[in-house]
């Protein structure tokens, strides 16, 4: 119901307008003017697709062109710079790998040096401490030899003076000498 009023409420006022537009003097409705209004309405026209078709559309197909060719241009370059970076990558890991490879040779090179000098120093050593170890045993030895020599003549000294006062009178030291010696060859050997 409500449509129908509204459909005939649009239908007065059209059929209102119409009635009084060509009759007040629209010339857009009047017949007689129709011409005039095909002839510019198509010469207007005309002018614009010319002027769009001559002067616009090549600027805009030259930009769209354009950006086009340089949008194609800096996917060309981003692909060759990306495969550039990927070579220079490729470079760099190589020269990271050769320079572990390198790194870890020069350890064990190092290592392998240290190593043998350390058994050099440590022979080395171990000989001086076999050659010292070699002279105070000498020394020891000599020590020993020097140390008994003079007990020896210590012994005989008390012996003969021991024998002088217990006996009270003068020994005969060649034969005290020989006692003395003799029990000291046996105690030596013990020693030696």
């Amino acid at each position: 119901m409500n449509n129908l009023r509204i459909i005939f409420c649009f239908v007065i006022v059209f059929s209102t307008n119409n009635a009084m537009s060509s009759e007040s003097g629209m010339p857009q409705l009047n017949p007689e003017f129709w011409i005039a209004q095909i002839f510019w309405l198509l010469l207007i026209f005309s002018t614009l697709y010319v002027i769009i078709w001559k002067i616009f559309l090549p600027k805009i197909t030259y930009s769209v062109e354009n950006r086009k060719s340089r949008i194609v241009d800096d996917l060309d370059a981003a692909e060759k710079l990306k495969e550039s970076a990927e070579k220079k990558l490729q470079e760099y890991n190589a020269i990271i790998d050769g320079s572990k490879k390198e790194a870890k040779k020069i350890l064990e090179d190092g290592n392998k040096k240290l190593d043998l000098e350390l058994e050099s120093k440590k022979i080395n050593f171990n000989n001086e401490i076999e050659k010292e170890l070699l002279d105070i045993e000498k020394e020891v030895i000599n020590l020993k030899k020097s140390s008994l020599l003079s007990i020896k003549n210590i012994a005989e000294e008390i012996s003969s003076e021991i024998i002088k006062q217990t006996i009270d009178t003068e020994v005969n030291k060649s034969n005290v000498s020989a006692i003395v010696d003799d029990i000291a060859k046996k105690e030596m050997k013990n020693y030696i």
